[in-house]
């Protein structure tokens, strides 16, 4: 099964931590550097992610927030989880449902951990969503 993940961090060093941590993991990966380049992605082939990793304060354009929205527009059960040095005050009222936000500086084992609950959910959630395939 394909693992890929859109991560969307505007910082050069943080952005190279996290590709460096989940391709180690064996995590593919599409890096956005701002929440334009994200959208565009997603507005692509939302399909092909397996969750969005996002950075909430991403410069001008976009922020995470809104990045975090539209892929939940277009993919309602897409997992979630953001990342931010200072913008955790805005969760609640900005937030997706069901996201994780983690407060930088982020370890590699947090988001992993991360990581794992959410697409363990989606997981969950789209295996009982399938109809009963036994006999009866």
């Amino acid at each position: 099964m394909q693992r890929l993940l859109l991560v969307v961090e505007d910082d050069f060093l943080i952005r190279s931590d996290v590709e460096a941590s989940l391709r180690e993991e064996g995590f593919d990966l599409l890096l956005a550097v701002n929440g334009a380049e994200a959208i565009s992605y997603l507005d692509e082939d939302v399909g092909r992610f397996q969750a969005l990793v996002t950075d909430i304060d991403l410069g001008k354009g976009p922020n995470g927030w809104e990045v975090a929205h539209r892929a939940r527009e277009l993919s309602p059960g897409l997992p979630v989880i953001y990342a931010t040095g200072g913008s955790q005050h805005g969760w609640a009222a900005n937030g997706v449902p069901e996201s994780i936000l983690l407060a930088k500086p982020v370890l590699a084992a947090q988001l992993l951990a991360a990581i794992a609950e959410k697409l363990t959910e989606a997981e969950m959630r789209r295996a009982m969503a399938k109809p009963d395939q036994g006999g009866t």
